[in-house]
């Protein structure tokens, strides 16, 4: 199974108390899941409430610097050494 480096971003990182995390998955909803079983307080930061896991809105998923939504979002296949950034909505100025 690919090992995955999942680096957080914002009120995210701060919620996890840590900035990159290496987490196991074949696809990016696996790593993902895998992350909320680490950190069971991210899970309504990054996914609705429905009965089939989906990001929030605001919420972008990179793989490897690649927007999840132009790929098979959720259902990407993963490779050893990849890389997901998670970043929520950031203001400021």
């Amino acid at each position: 199974m690919p090992e995955i480096k999942v680096k957080l971003f914002a009120n995210l990182r701060e919620k996890a108390g840590e900035s990159s995390v290496m987490l196991k998955g074949e696809t990016v909803q696996d790593v993902l899941l895998s992350l909320i079983d680490l950190h069971p307080s991210l899970e309504d930061l990054i996914f609705e409430k429905t009965d089939e896991p989906e990001l929030r809105g605001y919420i972008n998923v990179f793989l490897n610097g690649n927007n999840i939504k132009h790929m098979d979002y959720l259902g990407t296949r993963l490779s050893d050494g990849d890389e997901i950034g998670i970043f929520p909505p950031v203001s400021g100025g």
